[in-house]
């Protein structure tokens, strides 16, 4: 069986790429896509401690369930918002979105 541990450390790995990814990336559908590998990595952390924590209870993969909803829901209006800015201002680099100022 494979340790707890080694779980954790790939669940860290994944989400510290997605920060990674979120702060450096200029493109909009790269950002939504460093977002979805952070809520992976929480997805591995939930199934993870549901695994070695209480193996006869649900809730662990009822989260997991939960999250895959928020994470499609995410995906779909995120998508949604970046086709429209880029049919408006033909561009999908986060900084030259500015649709707030006068």
């Amino acid at each position: 069986m494979i340790p707890l541990s080694w779980y954790l450390i790939v669940a860290a790995f994944l989400f510290s790429l997605g920060v990674y990814g979120v702060l450096a990336r200029r493109n909009a559908v790269a950002i939504l896509m460093a977002i979805e590998l952070m809520l992976n990595a929480v997805n591995l952390n939930l199934i993870a401690f549901w695994r070695y924590n209480s193996p006869g209870i649900m809730a662990g993969q009822a989260f997991v369930l939960f999250v895959f909803a928020v994470a499609a829901a995410e995906a779909a209006v995120g998508l949604a918002l970046i086709i429209s800015i880029y049919r408006s201002r033909e561009t999908v680099i986060a900084e030259d979105v500015n649709l707030l100022k006068w």
